[in-house]
């Protein structure tokens, strides 16, 4: 007869396979984004020049008076060769920003124009519009980008929801890291900071996330 304890690694290796899983589908959710939204909507002179990306698939909002809003994703920032780091897993949660009332689910793009903006992604959790300012970003591959809003915030942010693209304010939201998300992609279990500051290599099932990246947001080195 198995003990109790015989029990448990059973028990867990499916759990555990199955949140792996999950993870790498929204990993490929997030690579769909980011290949829709930045082919069209994003200016490219400002994805070239940002210091970090983050894309939240699907992010949910629930309620009419009280609304809350949550989401999974990744974001990468540039390494020092101006390519672009392995993903790390992001939570984005928050109230009242821009969504329309009722259940409903939104494709989130954000660009980190500036140091300060990078560095308030690099810690366990910050507010947009608190530690880093933030706007929503103008539409359309081949605008010119010069107004006050994209020229001084730190944060730029599109979105995409029934079809419908267009910036969107997330002033209020927080982000903070993922550790489940990053335990299931990385067998080492790193830290935000070490994914986002290049010292762990991509898992291959991140590659078509950041050749994306290299597609939109170029790499700097290069030019």
């Amino acid at each position: 007869m198995l003990s109790r304890l015989s029990i448990v690694p059973f028990l867990y290796l499916p759990f555990h396979a199955m949140a792996a899983e999950e993870d790498t589908k929204r990993l490929q959710a997030s690579t769909d984004v980011l290949v829709e939204i930045g082919d069209k909507v994003i200016p490219g002179g400002l994805f070239s020049k940002s210091q970090c990306a983050v894309v939240i698939p699907s992010m949910k909002k629930a309620g009419f008076i009280f609304s809350g809003k949550f989401g999974r994703g990744f974001a990468s920032c540039r390494k020092a060769n101006g390519g672009w780091s392995a993903p790390a897993a992001m939570r984005i949660e928050g109230s009242g920003f821009g969504l329309q009332a009722g259940g409903s689910e939104t494709d989130i793009v954000l660009l980190v124009m500036s140091q300060k903006g990078m560095k308030g992604l690099l810690t366990s959790k910050f507010t947009l519009g608190g530690e880093a300012s933030a706007a929503a970003g103008p539409v359309g591959r081949d605008v010119t980008a010069q107004t006050d809003a994209t020229m001084h915030a730190d944060i730029l942010s599109w979105s995409r929801s029934r079809g419908v693209f267009g910036g969107i304010s997330l002033q209020g939201g927080t982000l903070r890291a993922d550790e489940d998300g990053n335990n299931a992609l990385y067998p080492t279990k790193p830290s935000n900071v070490d994914i986002l500051t290049a010292k762990v290599p991509p898992p291959r099932e991140a590659m078509p996330f950041v050749n994306a990246l290299v597609k939109y947001g170029g790499n700097t080195q290069s030019k």
